[in-house]
């Protein structure tokens, strides 16, 4: 047994995912909320090592970096290097299969509760699509409009499916091979072998484990504490006769952000049950709000969100009017004491969009040390945004809905289901 299949996989209840820091502050990580502690009356980021060792996952080290070049041959991805996704679930269980040319397949989704995504939406896509870009391998998205209905009363169910297709065009606007990618909406696609799975998986699961695990109280629907079999059944390949058959033995990689965890430890407690493979995940950091790096973006709260639908005129309003600085309150006091890059959101954003690592650096060395404004660096940021924005939404122009009907058939995705 490796290493990593010895890490436990804990049902923790919800309070487990409040974690207390100094002088009894909590943060809180569920997939309903995040928000960082508040130690003396000021919001603290959020403590991701603490998040492992509550979670009971690993972080990703420097080996695992070094195993991942060395096996795909390419430098890992920004997300990577600078430790954005930062923790996993038996990652190297999938690099094995990667390096024994035996299959498996990526997994992760969206829930669409507005017509557009924003900044902090793009970040497991763009990781998803280096992933299927050095792994081969193929790709199922999970549209969660079933997931919106339920918990967001305010929706409507056409609502819900309208912003699953625009949400999808989002999505393939990121760049993923139109060969190795399905994307499906829960509310068009859930039947047949997938329900088969659905059921399977809901008789594993008690009540008590779901209401414990999700927080959910007398008063919630019903529809919510049984949602947990909805997202699990795309961890398993014979959830996918198109592409897989009825192989049931095809592990799958889930990147998503460390708030989702609770629903895939639920889904590798059942995994065991049904004899499926565990899926394996990777978790990355949140991305903050413009308010701040004590919690995270939210399409709820326009000001606190850059969408991909912005003008580049409101992407530099936004940075310039809403994004927290780390600076000093004057440029004396600045050039005095320097800047906090770990709680500037243009120097966070930066650290997420810009590439060049050296660039970075030398960014966070001028800012700490008082001769990088606060102006400067978020002109920077603006012109960093302003680019990855255009770009996207210029790539979105050229879906049509014949692409998007594409990529949401059911259809085989070239894996080679010889190979065990």
């Amino acid at each position: 047994m490796s290493a990593d299949q010895q890490v436990k996989d804990i049902v923790t209840p919800m309070e487990n995912a409040t974690i207390a820091t100094e002088q009894k502050a909590e943060q809180i990580v569920d997939p309903w909320n995040v928000q960082g502690a508040v130690v003396d009356g000021k919001q603290m980021s959020i403590d991701y090592d603490r998040l492992i060792e509550s979670f009971g996952t690993r972080a990703i080290d420097e080996a695992v970096l070094q195993r991942m070049e060395t096996l795909t041959g390419r430098k890992p991805h920004v997300l990577l290097r600078r430790g954005v996704f930062f923790s996993h679930r038996e990652l190297n269980r999938i690099l094995d299969r990667y390096e024994q040319k035996k299959p498996f397949y990526l997994y992760t989704g969206r829930g669409p509760s507005s017509d557009s995504m924003h900044l902090g939406h793009m970040i497991p896509f763009l990781f998803c699509q280096y992933l299927q870009d050095v792994f081969d391998c193929p790709l199922v998205i999970q549209l969660t409009d079933d997931e919106k209905f339920l918990f967001k009363p305010n929706l409507k169910l056409e609502e819900c499916i309208r912003f699953s297709r625009q949400n999808a065009k989002d999505i393939i606007a990121c760049g993923f091979n139109p060969e190795k990618t399905f994307i499906f909406s829960n509310f068009q696609h859930v039947g047949g072998a997938f329900y088969h799975n659905v059921v399977r998986i809901s008789r594993c699961i008690t009540y008590s484990q779901s209401k414990s695990t999700f927080g959910f109280v007398e008063s919630d629907n019903v529809g919510k504490s049984h949602f947990v079999s909805i997202q699990a059944a795309p961890s398993f390949s014979n959830t996918f006769p198109a592409i897989f058959g009825d192989r049931s033995d095809i592990p799958c990689l889930i990147p998503c952000a460390i708030d989702q965890d609770p629903y895939f430890r639920l889904t590798r407690d059942v995994a065991h049950k049904l004899k499926y493979p565990k899926p394996a995940l990777i978790h990355a950091k949140f991305f903050p709000a413009l308010q701040g790096p004590g919690t995270k973006m939210s399409a709820s709260v326009d000001s606190s969100a850059i969408f991909m639908t912005d003008t580049q005129a409101q992407i530099k309003n936004k940075i310039n009017r809403h994004a927290f600085s780390g600076g000093g309150a004057t440029m004396e006091l600045h050039k005095e004491h320097g800047g906090k890059p770990e709680e500037d959101i243009p120097f966070q954003y930066l650290s997420f969009f810009l590439d060049d690592d050296e660039e970075i650096a030398r960014i966070e060395k001028e800012y700490r040390a008082g001769t990088l404004s606060t102006g400067d660096l978020k002109k920077r940021c603006i012109e960093v945004l302003q680019k990855f924005v255009g770009d996207f939404q210029a790539r979105k122009a050229a879906v049509t809905d014949a692409v998007l009907d594409h990529f949401m058939t059911p259809r085989s995705l070239g894996v080679d289901l010889s190979a065990k």
